[in-house]
């Protein structure tokens, strides 16, 4: 509870993962990947309860033996390829009513600590803004892109005439991370959308902000978690 007001976390957690098969139980470094962003939220000063949606039972049963709240099993059809993303987290709002802020946290961030969790929250309250999202610095600017046409010949991304040669020059971009998404409940079931006008950005730093999408992040992160 934050300023009395309730906060529910959702993990929403599918069985299919096209990437990495099993991902969200797979082992990384010592403990499944969903364990990771489990305990870190469960370490928040502000979260009141902290669920996993998901379709899958061995999920769900890996998800209780790390202590989530499992209140329903999640509909198959919203577990599906083509199930739009936030779909899982309006089914998860209707069947727990009474909060008044969710926070919406990924379990494919396994780097983000609770310290990001809780500033994200934070950073939302004292704001005043309906949304908060975490975002980082991308690797490679938007700046330096094309597009190729049909003629297999580049076209700049951006319509900006004269591209910088030095980085330092460019114009300071960031990215979602999909690390951290908190909304006010009401105004995010009228948008039915987090990313608006509206939306504030809390900056976390590359180190923390790796997504598990392929077979190398997830390599990629397990060395940077066992390195020490």
């Amino acid at each position: 509870m934050i300023n009395n007001k309730k906060v529910l976390a959702i993990i929403p957690a599918r069985g299919g993962s096209k990437g990495v098969p099993r991902k969200n139980i797979r082992q990384l470094a010592g403990k499944p990947l969903i364990a990771w962003t489990i305990e870190a939220g469960k370490k928040s000063k502000y979260i009141d309860r902290l669920i996993v949606t998901s379709e899958d039972l061995e999920i769900i049963g890996v998800a209780e033996e790390y202590g989530a709240n499992v209140p329903f099993v999640r509909p198959k059809h919203l577990a599906e390829d083509e199930t739009q993303g936030l779909d899982p987290v309006f089914h998860a709002l209707n069947e727990l009513p009474d909060y008044d802020y969710v926070v919406i946290l990924q379990p494919t961030s396994p780097l983000r600590v609770t310290e990001d969790i809780d500033s994200c929250i934070e950073h939302l309250v004292n704001s005043g803004v309906p949304a908060c999202v975490s975002v980082t610095e991308p690797d490679k600017s938007p700046y330096w892109m094309y597009m190729l046409q049909e003629n297999g010949l580049m076209k700049p991304f951006s319509s900006q005439r004269e591209v910088a040669v030095r980085r330092q020059d460019l114009p300071l971009v960031y990215a979602l991370n999909g690390a951290v998404y908190v909304a006010v409940i009401e105004w995010l079931m009228k948008t039915k959308r987090i990313v608006t006008e509206e939306t504030s950005a809390f900056i976390m730093p590359k180190s923390r902000s790796y997504d598990i999408d392929t077979e190398e992040d997830f390599l990629l992160c397990e060395w940077m978690m066992t390195k020490d």
